[in-house]
């Protein structure tokens, strides 16, 4: 399974001649970054971060060589969505990486075209393509970018090594302690050490005892569970859409939902959802009926004649959980958390990926523009990797929070009001494209959230859906064609 990633390296990456070769910033080669964690947002630090430091990449698991399971990511199995907000940032990461995740068997979806989802307000029209996401396995996402990485001199990888804290004290973070496999304890010095090792992160604590004060944290607790099985996609559906049932937050009763995402050799992920009290489970005798019993039933239906590859993997640490680092202000020089490490969101979004991107981009600019060992440098980037976390913050938690039984802080009355312009908005974009776009750019991180709110899509919003609701999934005739070929009902 590694082939195809291998190849599509060779291809995306022609090698350059010698006097055209990246020269370093003046002092880059004697600066050192460290960064904690070895996954996605791990990765996509240490490409931020090659061309001004030399950078060892510390992870305590080992690191498979392909697309394979690791052992620190068994949410992998769940349906992982790479919105363009978060493609862009990879891509600016990492030059041809998309190309080598479509060469690998991923797929590029045009959003809205290849997608059929029913929102909370209806079916959305599959207008002609305004944003787009990647769809493939997460296995695949993260094999790629490691076989990338590896072709970079300046980046090292610890693997099977146990971040024991850090070195330095509450003003500057001067290295980390780490124990090797071989049970011997090193001390890594760096001009930069940065934690993206995820919801796990042991931030708060190694700060502690350094003495650096307790950022605040809030969280928004669901009571979200979500189960997923691989199914062997039907002969014909090669080009099959995404499709998705939301649940509808106003309703008094549980958030439940059904994604089937296409994905390499001919696969579809299938990802169940369900807040307190309507989750999923475990059982594959109850996952087809759990899908025929959202909001619509085309989900169930689709996978009704479909075979199961696998068993129904089940999760349920799925609490939104946001620490505010940015607001810490005897925060240390030379130490950044990013990714999963600052906020986690409910998985149902897609929005960690992204938002890891752009924190890293953020990172590197920031970098490039004063130095990698500037002082307030630490402060400037936590500040800057705050931005897009709190897009995605907004988005997941202002819906998560009306579901029944949701543990936070319930919303005041400004947030009822701005809750109700949503969902006029998400009516209207059933059935006005200028709100759809709007809408998109949001949801996939290629916009700022004030683009809601921008006087031409406020207008439209007040004027509601130029078109009526669809009453059932926009499916083409060759789609519903290609289903009912296969054994499955026509869905819709």
């Amino acid at each position: 399974m590694s082939e195809p990633a291998s190849a599509s390296r060779d291809a995306a990456e022609p090698s350059r001649p010698a006097d055209t070769a990246r020269r370093l910033p003046p002092g880059a080669a004697s600066r050192r970054a460290v960064v904690i964690g070895g996954g996605l947002a791990g990765l996509l630090t240490a490409a931020a971060l090659h061309d001004y430091a030399e950078v060892t990449v510390v992870e305590r698991d080992a690191l498979p060589e392909g697309p394979e399971p690791r052992k620190g990511l068994p949410q992998a199995r769940h349906a992982h969505l790479l919105w363009s907000g978060g493609v862009r940032a990879m891509e600016d990461l990492l030059p041809g990486v998309t190309d080598a995740w479509l060469a690998a068997g991923a797929r590029r979806i045009p959003l809205p075209t290849g997608l059929v989802s029913l929102s909370a307000q209806g079916w959305l029209r599959r207008w002609p393509e305004m944003e787009f996401m990647i769809a493939c396995s997460r296995d695949l996402l993260d094999s790629v970018l490691r076989a990338r990485l590896a072709k970079k001199e300046r980046v090292t990888f610890l693997q099977r090594t146990e971040l024991l804290g850090l070195e330095g004290g509450a003003s500057r973070v001067t290295g980390v302690r780490v124990r090797t496999s071989e049970g011997e304890e090193l001390v890594l010095a760096a001009d930069l050490v940065v934690d993206a090792s995820g919801r796990g992160s042991r931030a708060s604590t190694w700060l502690d005892a350094l003495g650096v004060p307790e950022a605040p944290m809030d969280e928004v607790d669901s009571g979200l569970a979500y189960a997923s099985r691989i199914f062997r996609a039907p002969a014909g559906t090669e080009d099959f859409p995404v499709v998705n049932v939301q649940p509808d937050a106003a309703q008094p009763v549980p958030g439940q939902s059904s994604t089937i995402v296409p994905i390499e050799g001919g696969r579809w992920l299938v990802t169940l959802s369900g807040t307190r009290g309507g989750q999923p489970t475990d059982s594959a005798e109850e996952f087809e009926a759990f899908a025929r019993g959202v909001r619509h039933p085309v989900v169930g239906e689709l996978i009704a004649h479909a075979e199961p590859l696998t068993d129904v993997f089940l999760t349920r640490s799925t609490v939104n959980r946001r620490r505010f680092f940015e607001k810490v202000r005897a925060w240390p020089e030379g130490f950044v958390v990013i990714g999963d490490a600052v906020a986690t969101y409910n998985p149902v979004y897609g929005h960690g990926m992204s938002v890891a991107a752009q924190g890293a981009v953020a990172l590197r600019g920031l970098v490039a523009e004063h130095g990698l060992t500037a002082p307030g440098l630490a402060r400037r980037v936590q500040r800057a990797v705050s931005r897009p976390v709190a897009t995605a913050w907004d988005l997941a938690t202002g819906t998560d929070i009306r579901y029944p039984d949701a543990i936070g802080k319930q919303p005041g009355g400004a947030q009822n009001l701005l809750g109700r312009y949503v969902n006029r908005l998400m009516l209207t974009a059933t059935g006005r494209p200028l709100v759809t776009q709007a809408l998109l750019s949001v949801m996939t991180l290629s916009g700022p959230l004030p683009t809601l709110f921008k006087p031409e899509v406020a207008f439209a919003v007040l004027r509601g859906p130029r078109r009526p609701p669809l009453a059932e999934p926009p499916f083409t005739d060759q789609e519903r064609e290609s289903v009912h070929t296969a054994g499955a009902p026509t869905p819709g």
